[in-house]
């Protein structure tokens, strides 16, 4: 995959990243999925971001590193979410990937054997931050690997070039927070693909 990904902000990289393959390697093998949904976290100035006003923490301190990153963190105690981080050192950016689709019919198996679950529609496999990660068996061990090295537990790699694709775009998923930063179009999905967590009616076509 192109590292030019890596260096762009959060906004940029966040449908370019759309089509690309995300691999983990486990005991049982690899698993191949395409990414079909992500969000976008912008920098110190987002308030939806962890980030948000430069703050530093043990926590966030990873999202200052250089792109390329992965950003793993736990929500409700029980979910984990993955993270690229994106952008120059010290510029806290990070795309966090909503949803991903296996790209063969083993590597679905393999995720529903690892979820665990009677699974119904395609995005209860891995239709959601924490469902993927589950599907994967990503949890905070994973914290702070490049994600630009090919080989380790974790990887991307080239699929679909964007500009193929057929991208729409929404405000970003369950964050209140974020004041007027809630509502912006900050999220961004393959249209009526079956895997991803959340379709917006009022999603608008997005052009890379």
């Amino acid at each position: 995959m192109s590292p030019e990904i890596y260096a762009h902000t959060a906004l940029r990289a966040a449908p370019l990243l759309l089509g690309q393959h995300l691999v983990r390697r486990t005991e049982d093998g690899d698993i191949r999925c395409r990414i079909v949904e992500t969000e976008s976290y912008g920098g110190a100035e987002d308030k939806g971001s962890h980030a948000y006003g430069g703050r530093r923490t043990a926590r966030t301190e990873v999202m200052f590193s250089s792109g390329g990153t992965a950003y793993v963190y736990l929500i409700y105690g029980m979910y984990h979410c993955l993270n690229v981080v994106t952008a120059a050192q010290d510029d806290p950016h990070a795309v966090l990937i909503r949803a991903v689709e296996p790209l063969t019919p083993a590597d679905a198996e393999r995720m529903v054997s690892y979820r665990g679950i009677t699974v119904k529609k395609p995005a209860d496999l891995s239709g959601g931050p924490g469902k993927l990660c589950r599907a994967l068996r990503i949890d905070k061990i994973l914290n702070e690997i490049r994600l630009d090295v090919p080989g380790g537990p974790l990887w991307l790699e080239q699929g679909a070039s964007p500009e193929t694709l057929d991208i729409v775009q929404a405000p970003r998923i369950n964050i209140p927070y974020a004041e007027e930063y809630a509502e912006l179009p900050w999220r961004f999905y393959l249209r009526n693909n079956p895997y991803v967590s959340v379709n917006d009616k009022q999603a608008s076509s997005f052009r890379v």
